[in-house]
């Protein structure tokens, strides 16, 4: 526990009442937020406002939370920092909620300096408006132009200090951070993952759903197999309910995160291959961050002059693919999203498999995280960055949960397999998604690799995939990723043994 004294109940008295505040702009409309910041503003084609940050990704090495890192007075110091210019100086203020469910939905206060409203235009496209008079449970202030770099977070107050970045995702996930913690506090847990649910027709006319959870890091396909409908014709349909942070509770609901819209990654953004989100990152509505635009508004998301980590913000009402609903009823089928050319296609999982495939988070870092370290191999427990208290607990209670649910758990490769790169194409993870939700994939243990894999999937050549012809010594690939794994896994010391030994 942190020493400000703070509590979530009197975060409301940390600032003085937004309403009242001479030098706050109370929940001002989305077109007064893009005049606070139109010298920023490049005008699209499409006639959407583009803007550029200094900062064009999240600040990882830069971020302190008083429950994991050693905080000190210095870190104190930062929270009052932003807090006091929040009282001084001339600022946009907005109430957004988190979630809708009945337990967890969240009133989150945020503040920013009146010259960056285009960081508040964001927020208040991705979240809904709180209910009037909602007291905050989270509170951030965001102050671009401080002179130092410092994310400080205060997870037991719910409050989030973001000192020198301009970047629209430090305000996002300050948010999302702290409903993934009070989702963990209720016995469930905060995922960074997509959500969807499938409907499907059987011979007999008689209709079932299938709820499916993606968890994977930025450029692993998460949002493209999220938002893909997965070539279904009506009556039958796949539909988005969260693109990037939900909670599993322990009565199997997945609580959706954000309400309004999403905030995607644009790079490489096709219109053949992503209809739904490239639609929506056109439409008029959108806001585009670091994407590439010229002065007369050509836009070009194939283009890296700014970053690779090109961002829009999109309303879900413009996209195709998204659901009025953002909460999933109930969890089937859970994917873990790797770029590991050591892994088939898919590959069936135990609970304690699982358990070790969320603790391991294998995958590529990308432009989101760590610009410097694009393109390397990463392990991030959860593929989740922002996971608040003992990382080992968040395995076990995984662990627990999907038993308890009996929820089937799945390991996809959408990158390619062994050395001589067999690529696993969206086509080819699309079938396995829509045949895996019919429940027609037979199954059988592969002696190679020691996992469950399919023996046939409709649709597919699943054989073409076999590790045995695309690597040139399978067994010592297995045996050294295998070896790295554990050792990895047994640097967490609240892990139970278990699933240290079911690594597969």
């Amino acid at each position: 526990m942190s020493d400000t004294g703070l509590r979530p109940a009197q975060l409301e008295t940390a600032l003085p009442d937004p309403v009242d505040a001479d030098n706050v702009v109370y929940d001002p409309s989305p077109e007064r937020l893009r005049e606070f910041s139109s010298d920023l503003e490049t005008t699209t084609e499409f006639g959407s406002p583009a803007y550029v940050s200094e900062q064009r990704s999240r600040c990882a090495d830069r971020t302190k939370n008083a429950i994991d890192d050693e905080f000190d007075a210095a870190d104190h110091e930062h929270v009052e920092t932003a807090l006091e210019y929040a009282r001084t100086e001339e600022m946009v203020c907005l109430d957004r909620q988190v979630g809708r469910h009945a337990e967890h939905a969240y009133c989150c206060r945020y503040y920013v300096p009146r010259e960056y409203g285009r960081i508040a235009l964001g927020v208040a496209k991705l979240f809904e408006p709180a209910p009037e008079g909602a007291d905050p449970d989270f509170l951030t202030v965001q102050v671009p132009d401080h002179e130092e770099i410092a994310i400080r977070v205060l997870p037991d107050e719910g409050i989030t200090a973001v000192l020198g970045s301009d970047y629209t995702g430090e305000a996002k996930k300050s948010f999302l951070r702290l409903f993934m913690r009070r989702a963990k506090e209720a016995g469930g847990l905060g995922l960074h993952a997509g959500s969807k649910r499938v409907r499907l027709q059987g011979e007999d006319g008689d209709s079932r759903t299938v709820g499916q959870l993606f968890l994977g890091l930025s450029a692993t396909g998460k949002s493209t197999l999220t938002a893909h409908g997965l070539w279904l014709d009506d009556p039958e349909n796949a539909v988005m309910l969260q693109d990037d942070v939900c909670a599993l509770l322990p009565d199997g609901t997945v609580a959706g995160s954000e309400g309004n819209g999403l905030y995607i990654k644009t790079i490489g953004l096709d219109r053949d291959e992503q209809p739904a989100l490239y639609d929506a990152a056109t439409h008029e509505s959108a806001i585009l961050e670091n994407v590439d635009v010229d002065e007369d508004g050509t836009v070009d998301f194939d283009s890296d002059a700014h970053t690779t980590n090109g961002r829009a913000v999109v309303l879900r009402e413009h996209l195709a693919s998204a659901d009025a609903d953002i909460d999933l009823g109930s969890v089937d089928q859970v994917f873990f999203i790797t770029r590991n050319p050591a892994m088939p296609p898919v590959a069936k999982l135990s609970p304690d498999e699982a358990a070790a495939a969320f603790m391991l988070g294998e995958s590529i870092q990308t432009s989101a995280g760590d610009p410097s370290a694009a393109g390397e191999s990463i392990r991030v427990v959860g593929t989740n960055p922002f996971i608040v208290g003992p990382e080992g607990e968040e395995g076990n209670r995984f662990r627990d949960l999907i038993a308890d649910l009996e929820v089937d758990c799945f390991v996809l490769n959408t990158g390619y397999v062994g050395d001589n790169a067999k690529d696993v194409g969206v086509e080819d993870s699309v079938t396995i998604l829509r045949e895996l939700a019919r429940g027609r994939v037979d199954w059988t243990d592969d002696e190679t690799t020691g996992l469950t894999v399919p023996d046939d999937v409709p649709g597919m050549d699943i054989g073409a995939f076999d590790l045995i012809h695309h690597a040139e010594d399978p067994d010592r690939m297995l045996r050294e990723l295998r070896a790295e794994r554990r050792a990895y896994l047994r640097e967490f010391v609240e892990l139970d043994e278990s699933i240290v030994d079911a690594v597969y």
